[in-house]
């Protein structure tokens, strides 16, 4: 099996790292990571200046088992989460596209549930994905702290990852998936709680006295007590694992 990964946070962070060891278990493995955090970037890509993408020398990465290096091809690039799928399926795979058999993106830090799989580069990769026909799921975990205790929800990988690649898949189908820390009681399947940001900006000054506006904000569960949406399971200690579609076509409405 040839697997892509990526993420948002960047390269070299714990959740990609423990992401790509794991995968070594189902098949080959080639990570295009973004050189630096590239968070809340949804789908963007990089249209008005190039990229660069380089590989790694894993010998000195102590991230990874010698074994686990044998399965590894590790690249870097200046681009966005989308742009590494991009240059993924055009630069690196350009003579045949078709041999990823499935893209993994995470394991991302911090939620990407509810609106938040709108502005997440993790879930915009796998969006991406679908547009080209590849198998995607996306990773995170409910913590921005780095390093964390993520020994709870790795079991859980390989066996959701296995069991979602048996399931059937729609055109332009990917999954979320989200975890919380510590214990976990299970999994929920689950769909997009109905929720939103407020209080989003604050306001501070430089050393000048010219203002400044910083992206902040407390996130409103609009449906607190609906037990079947990605938020009530993860609060309630369970993984979601929601299905997506790039297809934003709301049909009822036709």
């Amino acid at each position: 099996m040839e697997i892509l990964i990526t993420n948002d946070d960047g390269w070299g962070v714990q959740g990609l790292m423990v992401l790509a060891r794991h995968m070594t278990r189902l098949g080959h493995v080639t990570i295009v990571a973004p050189d630096g955090p590239r968070s809340s970037m949804s789908n963007s890509i990089s249209l008005t200046k190039p990229m660069t993408m380089e590989k790694v020398d894993l010998s000195d990465c102590a991230d990874f088992s010698d074994e686990e290096k044998k399965h590894i091809d590790a690249y870097i690039t200046s681009g966005t989460p989308s742009d590494c799928v991009k240059l993924a399926l055009n630069v690196l795979f350009g003579d045949d596209p078709s041999r990823i058999d499935l893209l993994v993106s995470g394991i991302n830090h911090g939620s990407n549930a509810s609106i938040n799989v709108v502005y997440s580069g993790t879930m915009g990769a796998c969006f991406t994905g679908c547009e080209h026909g590849i198998k995607a799921i996306g990773f995170s975990i409910y913590t921005h702290e780095q390093p964390t205790d993520m020994s709870h929800f790795e079991p859980y990988i390989l066996e959701l990852t296995r069991h979602l690649l048996d399931e059937p898949w729609s055109p332009l189908q990917c999954y979320n998936i989200n975890a919380p820390l510590g214990p976990l009681k299970g999994v929920k399947w689950t769909r997009q709680c109905h929720g939103h940001w407020e209080k989003e900006i604050e306001k501070r000054a430089d050393e000048n006295g010219k203002p400044l506006y910083w992206m902040t904000g407390t996130f409103v569960n609009e449906e607190p007590e609906s037990e079947d949406t990605d938020e009530w399971a993860v609060a309630n200690g369970y993984v979601s694992v929601q299905p997506c579609t790039a297809d934003m076509t709301r049909y009822e409405s036709l």
